[in-house]
């Protein structure tokens, strides 16, 4: 497994969990390039793993992610890719660093946030392109762009209204720049489940363990036809529908679900 700088990649053959940790406390987890980088190699790996069914994303520290490192911005100590007095050179720039995004949202496999702290301008991105959200009292959304005079490049205008339900509320944090929390997040449905901070590992471990434990070919399924589905109308769904059945219905582990319900015992998945 590579040597990273600034995330922890931990993966569990047993439970066929991984779990992605950015590990810049002293920053808040706020994001260099190597960092922007390493996600998307890490995610990358666990993408490509046959043996990870899941994917956990967390910080370190008391933060999710605070973004973009300002240090790496127009003026700061650590100028990145995007700090260039060229056009071109920033938009080739944005067309490296928005590849971590595209792995995330690209992965056939759940991927769950599992949210400790603030998580804000591209945290609240890479919060927001996860499966599923479980989070803490400590949990505190923010668009943060419009603070600094800045668009959001990491998808957020197309994220924020699917992530959230609503286009007026993502009108509303693109906008103002203001935090949603934690409370009106679990409101929003954009956090499934909000839990004391005490218990926020094992509440995540529990969701992605049920989800581990399920039929890996009919869930990757299941994952690619919700997204896609936003895309197609009624009809090309219930074509893409009975392709996609047709293909569990073929699957080994649609026999060994059958044959563990008549003989009243737990299905062992083997993603075949």
């Amino acid at each position: 497994m590579p040597d990273y700088q600034h995330v922890l990649l931990e993966k569990d053959t047993d439970t066929h969990i991984a779990k992605l940790t950015l590990n810049r406390p002293d920053r808040l987890n706020a994001m260099n390039d190597v960092m922007i980088d390493e996600i998307g190699d890490a995610v990358e790996d666990v993408s490509r793993d046959d043996a990870m069914r899941v994917l956990i994303i967390t910080g370190s520290g008391r933060a999710f992610c605070s973004g973009a490192d300002l240090q790496t911005l127009k003026g700061g100590s650590d100028p990145g890719s995007l700090v260039s007095d060229n056009p071109e050179d920033i938009r080739r720039g944005f067309e490296h660093i928005q590849r971590f995004i595209m792995e995330i949202h690209r992965m056939e496999k759940p991927v769950i946030a599992m949210v400790n702290g603030i998580a804000a301008g591209a945290g609240f991105d890479i919060a927001c392109v996860c499966d599923i959200r479980v989070g803490s009292p400590h949990a505190r959304f923010m668009s943060a762009y419009v603070r600094v005079g800045l668009f959001p490049g990491f998808g957020g205008t197309w994220l924020y209204p699917r992530a959230l339900g609503s286009v007026s509320k993502a009108a509303e944090l693109l906008f103002t720049g203001d935090f949603l929390e934690s409370d009106e997040a679990k409101d929003l449905g954009f956090l499934n489940k909000l839990v004391p901070p005490e218990e926020l590992e094992s509440a995540t471990l529990e969701m992605a363990q049920k989800i581990a434990a399920g039929p890996p070919i009919a869930i990757r399924l299941s994952k690619l036809m919700l997204y896609k589905g936003l895309e197609f109308d009624l009809e090309t769904a219930m074509k893409m529908a009975a392709a996609a059945e047709t293909i569990t219905l073929t699957s080994r582990d649609h026999e060994e679900g059958t044959t563990a319900i008549r003989e009243s015992r737990k299905p062992t998945y083997e993603g075949r």
